[in-house]
């Protein structure tokens, strides 16, 4: 699918960390950039730098999200592209000190991580199977998912966080076969350590030594490089119905 200035597209999380590289990436190649986010005054900050337009959401709301996109397809139009990249990553082991895992936060992450993708990967999709199809495959549109390494190696602290990502993968196949007979594909980002602001809140010899436990580069990931495979996952018409890790070559350890 052609990224050009007749191309809107919404992200999720889009405030910060690698949905606001999604955001600056997709505007420097011409998109009409939607964000949806909790942070009011950074996602309506990082719209008007863009040109874009910012609406508050909270993924984990069915209803909030259908304001969100209402709010902002009456300014660009349908979106062709959802990348969503919302979620929160709370540690916590299944049971410390004798104490269960608290079942409040469990749910509060796969509302937030799981069912907040689908929630706009859904509604998205509705969109983009009642607008008209584009280019001779008959593409309607691309949704992009943002899973972890964790989905597949999480560590210690890690069940509830690990869990959302983990329906996060196991939704890419059947979403993409659901929607693949209106022209709308569906894959999934597996980021392993990003320089996000979790990481960043960190003291910069711990970020190095992070960094050295990728095998290569050794080195924590760029957000621009998460973008820069989100913007190809929308031009190349074959990835479709996959999970693709970015991670370095780094296979996760317990702790």
């Amino acid at each position: 699918m052609q990224i050009d200035e007749n191309m809107a597209i919404v992200v999720s999380g889009g405030a910060s960390g690698l949905g606001a590289a999604v955001a600056r990436a997709f505007s420097r190649a011409g998109a009409r950039v939607g964000i949806f986010d909790l942070n009011e005054a950074a996602g309506q900050a990082l719209a008007e730098a863009l040109g874009g337009t910012f609406a508050r959401v909270d993924v984990s709301d069915p209803v909030s999200v259908a304001a969100g996109f209402k709010a902002l397809r009456a300014v660009h139009g349908q979106e062709r592209v959802m990348v969503n990249c919302a979620g929160i990553g709370p540690a916590a082991k299944t049971v410390s000190k004798g104490v269960p895992h608290d079942a409040i936060l469990f749910e509060k992450v796969i509302h937030v991580n799981l069912l907040g993708s689908f929630n706009c990967a859904s509604q998205s999709a509705a969109g983009m199977v009642a607008a008209g199809p584009l280019g001779e495959d008959g593409e309607r549109g691309v949704i992009v998912n943002t899973a972890s390494v964790a989905a597949f190696e999480g560590q210690v602290g890690q069940v509830a966080y690990s869990a959302s990502k983990g329906g996060i993968v196991g939704m890419t196949l059947p979403m993409a076969r659901d929607l693949s007979r209106d022209g709308v594909r569906v894959v999934t980002i597996a980021p392993g350590l990003f320089k996000t602001p979790l990481l960043e809140g960190l003291p910069e010899e711990v970020q190095e030594s992070l960094g050295r436990q990728v095998p290569f580069p050794s080195r924590l990931g760029d957000p621009a490089e998460f973008a820069a495979l989100a913007r190809h996952i929308v031009e190349n018409p074959m990835l479709n119905g996959e999970v693709i890790r970015l991670d370095g070559a780094i296979r996760m350890a317990p702790r």
